[in-house]
């Protein structure tokens, strides 16, 4: 059975406390005078999707974060398949001085959100598993019907990630990972593994091909289903909240 409003209700509220929590406990930058970089947004959508097909539920949260956080926060979405440019993308971002390298001040200045659908799932673990090979921290990575690519590891979460939740459902041939851990419990807290079944109350998916409709009907349902999204860009906004203060449009 599809989750009860109240248990959702639950889990913003719990999930939004601990992101407050978190950020109130976060040092402030090493060089408060010196200017620092901006929150990063990465999204990934699933399958051959082009980064910016706007009948997906990834593209469309894109957009709504560009226009509440005109400034001091970048989104910006791309193919799974595209992951080192995501990759470069964040340390030319990260990179201030822009000497070409990056400082251990500029390293944990860091205020990365990771999110993704289906192989996007996959990257979000997978650029986050590289961002801690680098020493950088990530705030926050979201999957979604998560479905692991060849030579990935998306149920694992890397230690340098300090929250980590799945949204997944179990219906039809192509279905997401039903639960993801953390490396180290002590460092990465994961707020959930949450079901969704749609086999009662379908959502209404448009703009999608008629063969994802047909044969992937419960795997593109979780993506553009209106709850889930609102979920995560709750959780997304909540860790938005950090000492730097970035502020949406009133």
């Amino acid at each position: 059975m599809r989750n009860c409003l109240s248990s959702s209700l639950l889990f913003l509220l719990s999930a939004a406390a601990s992101f407050q929590t978190y950020s109130a406990a976060l040092p402030g930058p090493a060089h408060p005078s010196s200017p620092h970089s901006p929150a990063i947004v990465i999204g990934f959508v699933g399958g051959f999707i082009k980064h910016d097909n706007a009948a997906h539920g990834g593209v469309q949260l894109a957009e709504h974060l560009r226009k509440d956080y005109p400034s001091g926060v970048h989104v910006e979405v791309f193919e799974n398949h595209r992951a080192d440019q995501a990759y470069q993308e964040i340390v030319q971002l990260l990179d201030i001085d822009h000497d070409g390298t990056l400082s251990p001040e500029e390293k944990q200045d860091a205020r990365i959100i990771i999110y993704g659908h289906s192989w996007g799932g996959s990257e979000t673990v997978a650029l986050a598993r590289r961002l801690q090979n680098d020493g950088i921290p990530v705030l926050l990575t979201i999957q979604v019907d998560s479905v692991a690519k060849y030579g990935e590891d998306d149920s694992v979460i890397p230690p340098n990630v300090a929250r980590a939740v799945n949204f997944y459902q179990l219906n039809g041939y192509l279905h997401g990972r039903s639960e993801i851990r953390a490396a180290d419990p002590a460092h990465t807290q994961v707020l959930g593994n949450i079901r969704f079944d749609y086999s009662a109350k379908p959502v209404e998916c448009k703009g999608y091909p008629w063969f994802a409709q047909v044969l992937e009907k419960p795997h593109i349902e979780i993506e553009c289903d209106p709850n889930v999204l609102s979920q995560i860009e709750t959780l997304i906004r909540s860790s938005l909240s950090s000492p730097a203060q970035v502020a949406p449009n009133p």
